[in-house]
């Protein structure tokens, strides 16, 4: 996977993990690699120029990367309210992956990072992209990862009424 043209940003607000993301980039072959350490900074950058991808830490100093991912879905005047974004963190809990996605992340890495799953998300990305969807609290990629059978109507929850058993 020929990364040569892809502009990627990585906000971590740790120096050493923005170095770990920044070699596995180079070498799949990405040259052009922006880094913020924080969110401010990353959405400067954002508004700044063209970015194709972008790495973000779960947990930053002051605001976190959900802030990062909230400002640049939701903003109305959001300088790429399409950028792919991959949520990497430490903390793997249900809730916080839960949270990452109704942020509207498009992938989710678990810290420690290996250079093959970074490929993968890269991939899921750029051949396999969910369909973007907006409702009023939430704008970004389709949440559903697979199709519910059960799924009948308009209603997309086992506690919807349409799945409700009477």
């Amino acid at each position: 996977m020929p990364l040569k043209p892809i502009f990627a940003l990585v906000l971590d607000d740790n120096a050493h993990m923005r170095a770990i993301i920044r070699v596995i980039l180079a070498q799949f072959g990405c040259r052009r690699i922006e880094e913020a350490a924080e969110c401010a900074e990353a959405v400067e950058i954002v508004r700044r120029g063209h970015i194709d991808m972008a790495f973000v830490d779960f947990k930053l100093g002051v605001s976190g990367g959900i802030d990062f991912c909230k400002r640049i879905r939701m903003q109305p005047l959001s300088p790429n309210a399409f950028l792919p974004i991959i949520m990497i963190s430490g903390y793997c809990e249900r809730s916080h992956v839960l949270s990452a996605v109704d942020a509207g992340v498009d992938e989710f890495l678990a810290k420690p990072v290996r250079a093959v799953d970074v490929a993968n998300r890269i991939n899921a990305i750029i051949n396999h992209r969910r369909p973007f969807i907006r409702s009023a609290l939430y704008f970004g990629p389709d949440r559903r990862r697979r199709e519910d059978p059960r799924w009948n109507g308009l209603w997309r929850r086992a506690a919807d009424p349409a799945l409700i058993d009477t």
